[in-house]
C-alpha cells in the first residue's frame, strides 16, 4: 500500500508539473511524452542528418545539435600528446594498462568517443593532479582545445565510437522546458541552483557555474564520475533545452524577486527576510519608545 501511495503521489507531482508547461511544448517534443522519448538519437548517428567522407562519419545530429567526429588528420599529433600526458596512467595503447601496472588500474579509454575524451580533457580534470584521488576536480586545463581534439581524435582512430563532440544549438532551445527537465533530471544532485552539493564516499556533484555549452551537453551525454548517462530518455533536443536553461539561468541569474543571496534557497532567505525584518521592527519600536 505504501508503494502505491508513493507512485500516486509521483504521478501527481508530475501531472501538476506537465500540465502547465504542455501548451509551450515546442513542436519537436508535441507527439511523445514531456519528459521522455523513444527516439534513438541520444548521440549516436541514427539522426536527421548524416555526414560523410571516403565512407566514414564526420558528423551527425539534428537542428538541435550537431556531433562532429575529430578529423583523422589529427590522430598522429594526438598520439604524441598522449604519450606525454597521458600514457603514464592510461597506457600506451589507451587500454588501461601502464607499463609497469595491472590491468584495469586505470580506465581503458578505447570505445569511450570523443566526447568523453574531450569532455575531461577540456574541463581540466585530466591530466590529473592527483591520479589516486577519489574524484578529479574541475580545474584549467592544461592543453589546448586543439589538443583536445587531436588527443580524442588518436583514440577514437583505435575504435571509432560515438558520441562525437557536440555544438549545441542554444538559440532554437527553450529555457521553460529546459528548467523543468534540470528540476526532474539534474536538481537532486547539482541543487535547483546549480551550485552542485556533496554525494556518498567523499564524492560531490560539481558547479555548473562557467561551463561552456557543449560540456554541459558532453556530460548528459557521456556521464563523467558519479553522474548518470542521459541517452535514450532525453532527446538531442531536450538536452538543448537543459544546456540553455544551464547557461543562461543558472549561469546569469537574473533574480526578478529582488537579491539572490547567494540563490541559497527559500529557507536560508526566509531566515535573513525574517532576522532583518524583526530588526528594524525591533528599531522602530524601540524608537516609538523613546519618543514617548
Amino acid at each position: 500500500m505504501n508503494t502505491l501511495r508513493h507512485l500516486a503521489r509521483y504521478a501527481l507531482a508530475a501531472a501538476a508539473i506537465g500540465a502547465p508547461l504542455a501548451w509551450a511544448l515546442p513542436a519537436h517534443a508535441a507527439n511523445g511524452p514531456v519528459y521522455q522519448t523513444s527516439r534513438h538519437n541520444a548521440g549516436t548517428p541514427n539522426s536527421d542528418v548524416v555526414t560523410k567522407k571516403n565512407g566514414q562519419i564526420t558528423s551527425y545530429g539534428d537542428s538541435a545539435i550537431t556531433y562532429n567526429v575529430p578529423s583523422p588528420a589529427l590522430a598522429a599529433l594526438g598520439q604524441a600528446l598522449y604519450l606525454q600526458n597521458c600514457a603514464s596512467c592510461h597506457g600506451t595503447e589507451a587500454n588501461g594498462v601502464p607499463a609497469a601496472g595491472t590491468t584495469g588500474a586505470f580506465p581503458n579509454l578505447v570505445g569511450l568517443g570523443p566526447a568523453t575524451i574531450d569532455f575531461w580533457i577540456e574541463s581540466g580534470r585530466m591530466p590529473a593532479a592527483d591520479p589516486r584521488a577519489v574524484q578529479a576536480p574541475r580545474r584549467l586545463p592544461r592543453l589546448t582545445h586543439d589538443q583536445a581534439l587531436a588527443i580524442a581524435a588518436w583514440i577514437n582512430s583505435l575504435s571509432p565510437s560515438y558520441p562525437a563532440i557536440p555544438t549545441v544549438n542554444v538559440k532554437s532551445a527553450n529555457v521553460a522546458q529546459g528548467a523543468a527537465l534540470f528540476a526532474l533530471n539534474c536538481a537532486a544532485c547539482h541543487t535547483i541552483e546549480g551550485d552542485g552539493d556533496a554525494l556518498a564516499r567523499s564524492t560531490f556533484a560539481p558547479s555548473l557555474r562557467n561551463i561552456p555549452a557543449t560540456q554541459v551537453a558532453e556530460a548528459i551525454r557521456t556521464g563523467p564520475g558519479n553522474m548518470p548517462r542521459f541517452t535514450g530518455n532525453l532527446s538531442d533536443y531536450q538536452v538543448a533545452d537543459i544546456v540553455k536553461y544551464v547557461t543562461t539561468e543558472i549561469q546569469h541569474p537574473r533574480n526578478p524577486g529582488g537579491l539572490g543571496l547567494g540563490g541559497l534557497g527559500p529557507v536560508a532567505e526566509g531566515f535573513v527576510a525574517l532576522l532583518v525584518g524583526v530588526a528594524v521592527l525591533a528599531l522602530v519600536g524601540f524608537w516609538v519608545g523613546e519618543r514617548q
